[in-house]
């Protein structure tokens, strides 16, 4: 059994991104941790991971869609943390907590050809959605085993990781 552990900036942690989990599988375990991350503050998010990312089992994927970048160029990405759990984020500085804590082990830009939810019209007409369309769908996959970490997408190098 997988758990998927979410976090937002957007006032609640979306039913539709917890909806798609559920339609990848079934039997995952979908949790919110938050919904209040402050707007934007990519740093807050970091911080609530590193508090949080120790206590839930090694393997747990966590999301954290806190996305000042949403419908720009930022990476999609996976990253694998050296103390054992996969963060799906937007590659925009959120990451660089968790390193300096923990260690980032390597980091993958997610497939969306592959890993991208398809499910309804706007899933591919609307960037706005990367939450759902994106982030938990890849999550989902990942914490079914769907898919394995490296069927994410490619490999870049930590050097490209955004830092705050």
């Amino acid at each position: 059994m997988g758990y998927v552990v979410m976090q937002t900036d957007f006032g609640g942690v979306s039913g539709a991104m917890a909806g798609v989990c559920k339609i990848v599988d079934p039997t995952l375990q979908v949790f919110h941790i938050t919904g209040s991350i402050p707007k934007f503050n990519v740093k807050a998010a970091g911080e609530s991971l590193k508090d949080v990312l120790p206590c839930w089992p090694e393997g747990t994927v966590f999301v954290s869609v806190v996305d000042p970048g949403v419908g720009t160029t930022r990476k999609a990405c996976v990253a694998k943390t050296k103390n054992g759990y996969y963060v799906v984020t937007p590659d925009n500085g959120c990451l660089d907590v968790l390193d300096e804590a923990f260690g980032i082990e390597e980091i993958r830009e997610i497939d969306q050809s592959m890993n991208r939810y398809k499910g309804n019209k706007w899933s591919t007409q609307s960037d706005i959605f990367h939450g759902r369309d994106i982030f938990a769908y890849c999550a989902a996959r990942l914490a079914s085993q769907t898919i394995t970490y490296e069927e994410v997408g490619k490999e870049y190098p930590l050097e490209e990781m955004i830092r705050l």
